[in-house]
């Protein structure tokens, strides 16, 4: 068995939050927005992990193929010296017969200086995407690094999620530079 090296192309946008509104559409029925509590942390893992462990990002980086490595990569994203409450959201969604909510997508926020937010791991499980989900999350988030008085926000995103990055670039994000992720894949 040997180890051969892939790259993945990887776009690092951005958006200027001076002189920007964002309203908050309202969410389609039995979706919810939740604010980070450490107490719901495996919420905040469920919904990282069923977002991500069918998706190429789960081959770009291998935390989020696993339960385990999704709690690890929650975990040290909340521990983080940067890390933003107010820009960390879970979305849950609680269909009239039923009372436990299914958790359903994840954003995280962390402060990279006094003029720079990073967004984290933004996560939609495959049957709620095109709900306006992601929109929202990223909304909130948006909305919690401005009340904070940080004037820039930066993400990155795999070039082939075309569904994504139209979905940034929708909100006003562009795109500022290309990047290459080197993952080794294992082969017989």
């Amino acid at each position: 068995m040997g180890l051969d090296i892939t790259y993945y192309k990887r776009f690092r946008m951005e958006i200027r939050l001076a002189g920007r509104q964002f309203h908050l559409r309202s969410l389609p029925k039995g979706y919810r927005l939740l604010p980070w509590d450490a107490a719901l942390l495996e919420a905040f893992v469920e919904a990282k992990f069923n977002s991500f462990r069918d998706e190429l990002d789960a081959d770009v980086f291998r935390s989020l193929s696993t339960l385990e490595g999704c709690r690890q990569l929650m975990t040290d994203i909340a521990a983080k010296p940067g890390f933003q409450a107010g820009a960390t959201w879970l979305m849950g969604y609680c269909p009239k017969e039923s009372e436990t909510p299914e958790y359903c997508g994840t954003i995280q926020g962390i402060r990279v200086s006094n003029r720079l937010a990073g967004i984290q791991n933004i996560g939609i499980t495959p049957a709620h995407r095109q709900h306006g989900v992601g929109a929202a999350l990223i909304t909130a988030a948006l909305t919690g690094f401005q009340q904070l008085g940080l004037p820039r926000v930066y993400l990155e995103v795999t070039a082939q999620n075309d569904p994504a990055v139209r979905l940034y670039q929708r909100l006003g994000f562009q795109r500022t530079k290309t990047l290459y992720k080197a993952v080794e894949l294992a082969y017989s």
